[in-house]
């Protein structure tokens, strides 16, 4: 099997007229992502990092850094990804904190606050423009290169299933083996890859969704129509004009698509719809079924397990239909499930709910605990049932905020929630909610909120602080973004 710079080197080899990535309508052909994954090359030698560094990588979703990631995996760099939708003042403490011998990133990241810390830590800068890469003015040399000596890597944060965020390091031999590996590509063997319908890249492409979805078509020729950010225009125009069989959409997508009104002839193409990374409304989930006829197909993974471990296959799906709704599927060759009591570690009999402990064969053959809570049926299926991290103790009392966030979507005018705890000097904390409205509906007030909500929790569970949003904050892989949502009631801490 061909390690993963061979498997880079081979695709920066394609034909240099052959369309590679279409971006804001504008098609970049193999040329261009060859002469840019050169450049970069050069600029890491020049830097006196040389080949096989440790880079610190500030992604976009932009062509010009797919095409750098190609050029650092070809030369088995070790690649830090560093989450680019921030501010100057995050990135910068960022890269302070990580103190790397180089930094790739766009140009446009380059404010005067990273380009001080730079300087300050000794690391070199080199910006993407378009589809060229420069060195950046005064950093065009690292004070500290690497020795190069230690296995490359490619390092992503974590999404806290195993706990907070935190970086979490991918072999290029499990990346190669599993993410690009031929189970993993698209099956058509009545086409060439480049003959295929386009993949939609819209994930980013510095998480692990991001990297299955950009580095198996990428590595096989199959064009990518690319999106910076996920929005339902772009999602919508790559099924009008390339008609996919498959498609996927982030969990709080399939309400978004739902709200847009977009007509079922528009999704008759579709087989089936891939969705996982977060929990999904079961009411958006039938409600989208109903109107498109489309099965939605679950899946649960995790970065530390190296990828997904569940599945909701369309063959499933057929034998069981709704029978096993909301289920995130069964666990793929290999792996193992099991349910634990939080507080005693006994292993629990099926349909009882715990804590979620998984065995990935692609991570080794230890048990991993996750923070999820879930529970495996007596047919093997898995049904994510929320997280215990998040339990917010309102004095003697332990809250599960996914409990109050799925009574709130039961209102017929909330399109989309976020619980989170905030501090009370008498109780600990108390919980606060934000919550979107649906367009076009008289939008009750909050007495009427709290009124349907006593009617679904205890009162103990009903928010003491609320807030309208137009939009409930979300990273850009879709997730709720937790610290935006608290920071939303920096103001409320309670007496």
């Amino acid at each position: 099997m061909a390690s993963l710079d061979q498997l880079c080197a081979a695709a920066l080899s394609h034909p240099g007229s052959q369309p590679a990535i279409e971006f804001e309508q504008h098609w970049i052909s193999w040329g261009e992502v060859r002469h840019l994954a050169e450049r970069l090359v050069a600029l890491l030698d020049a830097s006196g990092a040389g080949a096989g560094a440790t880079v610190a990588f500030v992604a976009r979703n932009r062509p010009s850094a797919l095409a750098a990631l190609l050029g650092m995996l070809a030369q088995r760099c070790s690649i830090r990804m560093v989450y680019p939708f921030q501010s100057a003042a995050a990135l910068a403490s960022d890269l302070e904190r990580i103190a790397p011998a180089v930094v790739v990133a766009d140009g446009d990241d380059y404010s005067d606050a990273v380009v001080t810390v730079l300087q300050s830590c000794g690391a070199a800068g080199i910006a993407l423009r378009d589809m060229d890469a420069s060195a950046v003015a005064g950093c065009a040399r690292t004070r500290a290169p690497d020795d190069c000596n230690s296995p490359p890597q490619i390092e992503v944060l974590t999404s806290g299933t195993t706990g907070p965020p935190k970086p979490f390091a991918l072999s290029y031999e499990l990346v190669a083996q599993h993410i690009v590996a031929p189970g993993t590509l698209p099956a058509n063997p009545n086409a060439e890859y480049a003959a295929l319908a386009p993949a939609l890249l819209m994930f980013p492409v510095s998480n692990i969704s991001g990297l299955y979805s950009t580095l198996p078509a990428l590595l096989n020729g199959q064009r990518i129509v690319l999106l910076e950010r996920f929005t339902v225009a772009g999602w919508h125009d790559h099924l009008l004009r390339f008609r996919p069989q498959a498609s996927g959409l982030p969990p709080a997508g399939i309400q978004m698509v739902l709200d847009a009104g977009i007509p079922p002839a528009d999704l008759a193409c579709l087989r089936g719809i891939g969705t996982g990374a977060a929990p999904l409304d079961p009411g958006a989930h039938r409600a989208f079924e109903e109107r498109y006829g489309v099965p939605i197909l679950l899946s649960y993974g995790a970065t530390e397990f190296g990828g997904p471990v569940t599945r909701m296959t369309a063959e499933l799906h057929t034998i069981w239909g709704s029978r096993k709704f909301g289920s995130v599927g069964c666990a793929l060759p290999g792996v193992r499930l099991r349910v634990i009591d939080a507080d005693t570690g006994t292993v629990l009999a099926t349909g009882q709910q715990g804590i979620l402990e998984v065995v990935a064969p692609r991570i080794g053959p230890h048990w991993i605990r996750t923070s999820d809570i879930a529970l495996i049926d007596d047919d093997g299926f898995l049904f994510h049932c929320g997280r215990a991290d998040g339990a917010i103790m309102r004095g003697g009392f332990k809250l599960l905020p996914a409990i109050i966030e799925q009574s709130l979507l039961l209102h017929p005018a909330i399109t989309a929630a976020a619980v989170v705890g905030i501090t009370d000097h008498r109780l600990g904390q108390v919980p606060a909610a934000a919550i979107e409205f649906r367009t076009g509906v008289e939008k009750p007030s909050i007495d009427a909120i709290e009124s349907h909500l006593r009617d679904h929790v205890p009162a103990t569970h009903i928010p003491v602080a609320w807030r309208i949003v137009e939009d409930i904050p979300r990273t850009p892989s879709m997730k709720v973004d937790l610290p935006a949502v608290r920071r939303l009631f920096d103001s409320d801490v309670t007496n």
